[in-house]
């Protein structure tokens, strides 16, 4: 049996429904390009949702388009085109990553961005993917503080761990969550099984995950929010 630290959910992809209704959202998502983004962006849009899909340069993510789903330029460090971009949504998935600006610097200054420009288009859910690295193998230790990570690893999961500060040190009435996958390498080319578990910060015994369960699980706290102001361990 699991720990009662966590919940076990599975979605079988229908959209969000109230009295039989779809309940459709319009959600904005950042790194629409990466891995997570477009899978996030794939998910959303399966559902029924308008899907805003937010990339550097649109012209070489054409692959994004899709029913109910628009591709637009943004920058998620800018406060000001994250307000554009996301004017008139509902939520904000964030799954965006610079490698040409230094990790340190890049992941406070999107979480800066997305708290001020999200507040100012009035946008209550944001979704952020985390790392695995910075949840617990034991109470109070993290995974980047063992000895088996190196310090490369160890450099960029702390850039995680700025983000996290300044969500939580923020006075926002916006409503976010960061979910953090396994510290494994996760599989790109795994088929969605509409399952994951859920809850705490403590590292989620498993060999592998899925890109494509991880977006459920970030659609899933769209629709349905369980989960508020934290850091959410997912696997």
């Amino acid at each position: 049996m699991p720990p009662p630290s966590f919940a076990i959910v599975g979605r079988e992809q229908p959209p969000a429904t109230t009295n039989g209704e779809t309940r459709v959202s319009r959600i904005v998502v950042f790194g629409a390009g990466g891995r997570a983004g477009r899978r996030a962006v794939a998910e959303a849009a399966s559902r029924g949702h308008q899907v805003t899909a937010v990339v550097r340069d649109p012209a070489r993510h054409a692959h994004l388009h899709r029913e109910n789903v628009t591709v637009v330029a943004g920058d998620v460090t800018d406060p000001a085109s994250v307000a554009a971009v996301a004017e008139g949504h509902d939520a904000a998935v964030q799954t965006a990553y610079r490698p040409d600006v230094p990790a340190a610097e890049f992941f406070p200054a999107a979480a800066h961005a997305l708290l001020t420009g999200l507040a100012r288009a009035g946008v209550g859910r944001l979704v952020l993917v985390g790392i695995g690295t910075q949840l617990e193998v034991s109470p109070g230790v993290l995974v980047l503080d063992t000895p088996d990570v190196s310090e490369e690893v160890r450099a960029f999961s702390l850039s995680h761990v700025a983000e996290l500060e300044v969500l939580r040190a923020a006075d926002t009435d916006v409503d976010w969550l960061v979910l953090a996958p396994p510290p494994v390498v996760l599989d790109d080319e795994a088929e969605r099984t509409g399952e994951y578990r859920i809850g705490g910060t403590a590292v989620i015994p498993t060999d592998s995950f899925s890109y494509a369960d991880l977006a459920v699980a970030l659609v899933d706290e769209i629709e349905s929010p369980k989960h508020h102001r934290a850091l959410v361990a997912v696997a």
